[in-house]
């Protein structure tokens, strides 16, 4: 008798039609809803073969909120998403094509403005008056190339150690109909040993005027205590803005005291002054507390001519709004305070809010408490939209990467707002659930054809159902990656909410 042996072969593996990025149509729509890709080709962003421009960057934020770290990670999503691969059907998105255009330098500057301008035309997401720009920086980790121009040795006060990154400097909108989206962001650059180059403020004053080039109305600044400086403030003030920010310890503030018989005099009064003043009635409500001080001034610098015809810089004292207020919400997120002249002025946890607006000083304290949104803002990207992943050693990758991040938050901030406008505050969703909920949610794909035309359906799974109202609102009709949206026929894609 013969005993043949058995043969285990290897096993094979079925594709399923399945994704991961299952609102990517809808991210589509609201690409073009805000005409994304023609500002790309009006800001000479374009590419003279294969994959077209708009369509490599459209790739690069599907994968920056899907979590990809590298153009490889992008690449090889774009290659093995069913739903992608329907979408980039004609196209092959491979790693060289991605790393050759965002090393490429180009006018992404110039994309960014189109942006904000074709923003403010939209009655959404244009700016009016009395709405709030957010303004600060932040860091970038960077320790993979210590010689770049654009990295610097900084200390990070969350972390409380020092590093090789990058400081941003950016604006961000904050609507009162709720709606707040990134601006504009500058990298600064360490001085030489000569001391030449731009500021922060400096590159704040040019942000600020290239928003200027696309919205006239007056709006508020609302900046932390670092960007305290006079020269700074008369340039708002100049410009249109009204400012409101933090005390320091050393701030110089001025008390008009009125006397029977004898002239005004302006009398020298510290911040901490103020605040032991008001403390008592501080502490004797609850949730956050806040006392307006009137008669409170402060010097500002401006220009005249001397004698001989010269430019004379004088100070002048203007009234201020002074608000002493205790339990902001900043407050319990802030680091300790030090010792040093840059510290907020305090006591036993209260602080002074300073703003130009003397004539609405509960406002400007209002307007204080949104300057917070920004840090949200920093946290969604660093720990959302990679912000701290892009490794590339190229500085022109580096300033794609933000410009593609910042493109990316604004119509996911766009979504989120669509979501919640409607909501309480029990109902809303967080940035986070919508993302992972909608955005990067799995989905199977499935297509037929039905009448000689071909259906594809897309089921999603039954978290999606919260967006319901979304979806119905922005998907497209068709799936396929035109330069235009082609709508052929209202059947010619259906999708289905199913568990």
């Amino acid at each position: 008798m013969i005993f043949l042996k058995p043969s285990l072969e290897k096993p094979r593996f079925r594709k399923l039609m399945h994704g991961e990025c299952a609102g990517a149509p809808i991210l589509r729509t609201l690409w073009d809803r805000f005409d994304f890709s023609l500002l790309l080709t009006q800001s000479g962003i374009f590419k003279r073969s294969g994959a077209p421009a708009w369509m490599l960057c459209f790739m690069y934020v599907v994968g920056l909120i899907s979590g990809c770290t590298a153009v490889n990670q992008i690449s090889q999503l774009a290659g093995k998403d069913a739903l992608l691969e329907l979408m980039f059907k004609t196209y092959k998105l491979a790693q060289y094509t991605l790393s050759r255009f965002f090393t490429t330098p180009y006018a992404w500057r110039s994309f960014g403005k189109k942006r904000v301008r074709r923003l403010q035309r939209d009655p959404d997401t244009m700016l009016r008056e009395g709405d709030v720009i957010n303004l600060d920086d932040t860091h970038c980790a960077h320790p993979y190339a210590k010689k770049l121009p654009y990295l610097s040795w900084l200390f990070d006060a969350s972390t409380k150690t020092f590093g090789w990154c990058m400081n941003v400097v950016v604006l961000q909108a904050v609507l009162r109909n709720g709606l707040e989206y990134p601006l504009f962001y500058s990298v600064w650059r360490k001085h030489e040993q000569d001391g030449v180059g731009l500021t922060k403020l400096d590159l704040a004053r040019q942000m600020l005027l290239m928003l200027r080039e696309s919205v006239t109305c007056r709006l508020w600044m609302a900046m932390d205590r670092w960007y305290l400086c006079k020269d700074f403030f008369v340039f708002l003030q100049a410009h249109n803005f009204d400012w409101v920010t933090k005390a320091k310890r050393n701030t110089s503030l001025y008390r008009k005291v009125t006397e029977a018989g004898r002239w005004e005099r302006y009398v020298p009064v510290s911040p901490r002054q103020l605040i032991r003043e008001a403390y008592k009635r501080l502490v004797a409500g609850s949730g956050l507390s806040a006392i307006a001080m009137e008669g409170i001034y402060m010097k500002l610098p401006y220009e005249t001519h001397g004698r001989k015809g010269q430019v004379v810089t004088k100070q002048r004292l203007v009234p201020i709004a002074v608000v002493a207020a205790m339990r902001l919400r900043e407050d319990t997120n802030a680091a300790t305070e030090g010792a040093g002249d840059e510290d907020a002025a305090a006591y036993k946890g209260a602080y002074l809010i300073l703003s130009n607006r003397h004539d609405a000083p509960l406002e400007a304290l209002t307007v204080y408490g949104k300057r917070w949104r920004i840090e949200v803002f920093f946290r969604i990207a660093k720990q959302e939209l990679g912000f701290e992943q892009c490794h590339s050693t190229s500085e022109a990758h580096q300033l794609a990467h933000l410009e593609m991040l910042f493109a990316a938050e604004t119509l996911l901030a766009y979504a989120l707002w669509q979501v919640n406008k409607e909501k309480t505050s029990d109902e809303s969703c967080t940035h986070g659930e919508m993302v992972s909920g909608l955005f990067h949610t799995r989905c199977q794909v499935r297509s037929r054809n039905h009448k000689g035309s071909e259906r594809i359906y897309i089921d999603f799974d039954t978290e999606a159902l919260r967006f319901s109202s979304l979806i119905s609102a922005y998907w497209p009709r068709d799936l396929g990656m035109t330069w235009w949206p082609v709508y052929s026929s209202i059947d010619s894609h259906h999708y289905r909410l199913i568990s």
